[in-house]
């Protein structure tokens, strides 16, 4: 909708939301920009410490796709009117724990009456501007690295219902609730091209963004890629939120398939991460070099795919 109105025209807007990247950045002056994100939604799983653990890795996680350092954040909280606030009191402490491990200073924020609890952050970090990194930097040869597994929507989904293993659950969350700082401090000792994090649209959805960004075309290894215990369990069961549809139904176009692809792995591809991974283009030179300093930061980041030239489709998976 922002797309339809009357455009702003200001040369400190180094991104902004026609990038249809991670965060905006705005250029303070020589050497220093800033990073603006936000993010909110309703509760994923029952305990609500972990939920405000989860809004809080979530919203921060876009600054560090843009390379950046959080620094201040304002809570945005949406609570019944005769809800139980400690339940409340108990979401924001988990937010608080979560931005404290980031370094990240909680200023302030807002509150409004809602029958539906929504929770989140709006995010202010900081970045050189030389050093801002976008997901349409990925060059040809790269390869391509992700730092997380997937399957958090899928996961969420039977949790809703009722129906998630204990393991699965204790899984997913520990997905949701580590922050991406370390590979984000990783990243800054060894060159990247391109970065994002894979969070609603699915791996497909912000690989695509990647692409069309970059102006180039992405293979992806289906068997590489990391799967969060019991996902794709859920996947057979039906456990399918209206996200990983509606991302399909958007996305698939643009996807080829190599090979034998199962069905299951298939609509994992599209599976909307909370608090997702980061997907990252670098050198093919440089690959194995960043693939160890993650691991070595414990970061679980694997090779997942390469960057190829610019034509159809735009996104090949291959077994």
């Amino acid at each position: 909708m922002l797309g339809k109105l009357a455009r702003q025209h200001d040369p400190n807007v180094l991104v902004g939301f026609d990038h249809a990247d991670d965060a905006g950045v705005y250029r303070l002056g020589p050497g220093t920009a800033l990073v603006q994100t936000v993010d909110f939604f309703t509760p994923i799983v029952d305990d609500p410490y972990t939920f405000g653990q989860i809004a809080a890795t979530n919203a921060l996680s876009d600054v560090y796709a843009m390379g950046g350092k959080p620094l201040t954040s304002l809570a945005m909280v949406c609570f019944p009117e005769k809800g139980d606030l400690e339940i409340l009191e108990r979401i924001l402490a988990g937010g608080l724990s979560k931005m404290m491990e980031a370094g990240c200073t909680v200023i302030g924020g807002h509150s409004i009456r809602d029958d539906e609890t929504k929770f989140g952050y709006a995010v202010t970090g900081v970045v050189d501007p030389a050093k801002v990194l976008t997901n349409g930097g990925a060059q040809v040869g790269d390869r391509l690295l992700f730092t997380k597994s997937l399957g958090t929507g899928v996961i969420s989904t039977a949790i809703k219902k009722g129906v998630a293993k204990q393991s699965w659950i204790d899984a997913a969350v520990a997905s949701m609730t580590t922050l991406n700082k370390a590979a984000a401090e990783v990243i800054t000792k060894v060159p990247v091209h391109g970065l994002t994090d894979v969070t609603g649209f699915g791996l497909i959805g912000h690989a695509r963004e990647m692409a069309l960004a970059s102006k180039a075309s992405l293979r992806l290894y289906a068997g590489r890629i990391p799967v969060i215990e019991g996902a794709l369990d859920c996947v057979r069961a039906g456990h399918i939120p209206g996200g990983l549809k509606a991302n399909r139904e958007f996305a698939e176009c643009v996807v080829g398939y190599e090979n034998e692809i199962s069905e299951e792995v298939k609509t994992m591809l599209f599976d909307p991460q909370t608090a997702g991974g980061l997907l990252m283009s670098v050198a093919a030179k440089d690959s194995a070099e960043l693939t160890r300093a993650l691991n070595g930061a414990g970061v679980p980041a694997v090779e997942i795919g390469e960057v190829l030239p610019e034509g159809r489709p735009l996104i090949t998976v291959s077994a």
